[in-house]
């Protein structure tokens, strides 16, 4: 069933275009909200890695204090043994480092893939249990966008800021301790580099967050522009309208274009102005250095080992700035992911909800009232009865109300005042797992997958034998033609059930419909896209499957519907006639004038 936008929830408007905006957060907030969420399960292999990073970067800190050693071994003449003992005091601190770098990767690495293969799931998860109204209200286009781009943008934005913000934060600790050891002064000459650069960052970053935000949305926009233009391919080429389609497709891929170029250029300017930081404090230790060793203060070596430390310990916030790019993608993925993630469904179980288990499936709409988000209303105090085992059909023009009905019943939305009752169970007070397993749907829009033609039947049951399957295909008259396929009940059906006709998609909807055997049954317009002979097949395997269920038909062509044991005429949310088929003829009211209008 396809619900318009405008009327797609009775939800608030908030929650409407909460996933369209968001509400921004902070950098702190997204990621304390990631590490304390999805990291601390992992908490032992994050531990184990800081560990071997802390020993890595001890490695890199003593590798800057040999540099004294080996200029001070020159200077003052120690022999070859000295040095031959420096250089394999070398080769131990990169061999020990080399290990537990290798290592440390590993484990990062791994935890980053799992936290977001956990998110991705975690979407996944929290998107099937979200209302009916949740999808009318956004594009299935975009949504698959934060499920795979967003997801696949955080993913490489988790692994690399994780290794490298640890990593390098271990690092520049171990050196700056180094820095300090050798020379305080010195210290306090290039220690105010530091600030300045991660000032500079931080406000680089808040224009590269913004800017993916815009990007990431653009994408989504792009997915969802292509995945409508795909679907609907037929209709583009059947009005000649693949020139628009293109100047569609041009404008978002070349805002895309726009907002990535810029990115790139701030993200690019990050390196050269973090270079002429970084030679100014140079420059200032060389002189300042100069003058030490000159006046006796240091020795060369003490200089070169300070300058070598410096330099070291440097590299890691220059590789900060060159990983804020990504980190801010990943920051605003995160933010859009957290969003969607946040939105809570309003039709859930109640706490005290009970498993609905009647032996009466008589289905009550009783003095109900609906309208949807923007104040259409669709239901007014509408009261309907259909017994047990009878059939009841629908009837009206456009926008009376009758697909309301079909998606009230199943709770796919809830009702603002009135109620609906199964066997005298309110709808509200039972499970929606066991609601919705004593009901079965056949729509107009036949939802078949890109599966075999066994695989479709059996998302109806999905324990089905291979039996019961081929026997509900019997009993929905689709055994024959299932029999003519290439590879029969094995035979892939294309995306949409693309590969087959609309009767025989029906009817395999129908056979879906058959294996499941609930007691109620749903028919929204099962027939109204078909052509007669089609209808007629559908028809004759609809009868066989209302057999002993209570059925809700919505129908646009009456003369399916002249045999039900009700007919209810409805008319802006009202019923405005109600009897059999012959009663509401007698009456020469809206009924009679329909009916004849389809006869003519």
């Amino acid at each position: 069933m396809v619900v318009a936008l405008s009327q797609s929830s009775p939800v608030s408007q908030e929650n409407l275009t909460l996933l369209q905006r968001g509400k921004p957060k902070t950098s702190w907030e997204l990621m304390q909200r990631l590490l304390r969420t999805y990291l601390y399960p992992y908490r032992r292999s994050f531990v184990i890695a800081m560990i071997l990073m802390a020993i890595a970067a001890a490695m890199r800190g003593l590798f800057a204090h040999t540099l004294q050693l080996i200029f001070d071994g020159v200077d003052q003449k120690l022999g070859m043994p000295y040095m031959i003992g420096v250089a394999g005091l070398i080769v131990g601190l990169f061999s020990v480092r080399g290990i537990t770098t290798y290592t440390h990767n590993v484990i990062m690495n791994r935890v980053g893939q799992r936290i977001v293969t956990n998110v991705q799931q975690d979407m996944y998860d929290h998107m099937l249990g979200s209302d009916l109204a949740f999808f009318h209200a956004n594009a299935s286009g975009s949504l698959t966008s934060r499920v795979i781009n967003d997801v696949a943008i955080m993913r490489s934005s988790v692994s690399e800021t994780l290794l490298n913000s640890f990593r390098g934060g271990l690092e520049f600790v171990f050196l700056a301790g180094v820095m300090l050891y050798q020379d305080w002064r010195l210290s306090a000459v290039v220690f105010i580099v530091f600030p300045v650069s991660a000032y500079y960052v931080a406000r680089i970053g808040k224009k590269q967050r913004k800017l993916s935000t815009n990007t990431q949305a653009a994408t989504a926009d792009f997915s969802s522009l292509l995945n409508q233009t795909l679907q609907g391919i037929r209709h583009v080429k059947a009005y000649g309208n693949e020139l628009k389609e293109k100047n569609r497709v041009h404008d978002v891929t070349e805002s895309i274009y726009r907002l990535t170029v810029k990115s790139v250029r701030i993200a690019a300017l990050t390196g050269p102005v973090m270079e002429v930081i970084s030679s100014l404090a140079v420059s200032s230790v060389i002189v300042f250095g100069y003058w030490q060793v000159e006046n006796h203060y240091n020795t060369p070596g003490d200089l070169v080992a300070f300058i070598g430390s410096f330099v070291l310990a440097y590299d890691p916030i220059k590789r900060m700035g060159k990983v804020n790019a990504q980190f801010q993608a990943g920051l605003a993925a995160a933010e859009r992911i957290f969003t969607l993630l946040d939105l809570k469904p309003t039709i859930v179980d109640q706490p005290n909800a009970a498993v609905l288990d009647v032996s009466d499936y008589t289905v009550s709409i009783d003095d109900v009232v609906f309208a949807y988000h923007d104040g259409t209303q669709a239901l007014d105090h509408l009261s309907i009865t259909v017994p047990h085992g009878k059939t009841a059909a629908i009837v009206g023009s456009s926008g009376a109300g009758k697909s309301t009905i079909i998606n009230l019943i199943p709770r796919f939305y809830d009702v603002q005042s009135g109620r609906i009752t199964v066997g005298g169970r309110d709808v509200r007070d039972v499970t929606l797992s066991s609601l919705r397993s004593k009901i079965a749907l056949v729509s107009q829009e036949t939802a078949l997958f890109d599966d075999t033609v066994r695989a479709n039947i059996a998302y109806g049951k999905t324990d089905a034998t291979a039996e019961e399957i081929e026997a509900a295909a019997v009993a929905a008259f689709a055994d024959s033609f299932i029999a003519n396929l290439p590879q029969g009940y094995d035979t892939m059906v294309g995306e949409h059930g693309v590969k087959l006709s609309g009767g025989q998609r029906q009817r395999i909807a129908i056979a879906r419909a058959m294996l499941r055997n609930a007691p109620i049954l749903l028919l929204d317009e099962a027939t109204s896209a078909l052509d007669n002979e089609s209808e007629r097949a559908v028809q004759a395997a609809l009868k066989h499957l209302q057999q002993g269920r209570t059925t809700i038909v919505v129908a646009h062509r009456l003369s399916t519907i002249v045999d039900a044991d009700q007919i209810v005429v409805l008319e802006q949310g009202r019923v405005a006639e109600q009897g059999t088929h012959t009663e509401l003829l007698s009456k020469q009211g809206v009924y009679a004038r329909l009916y004849g209008m389809q006869s003519d």
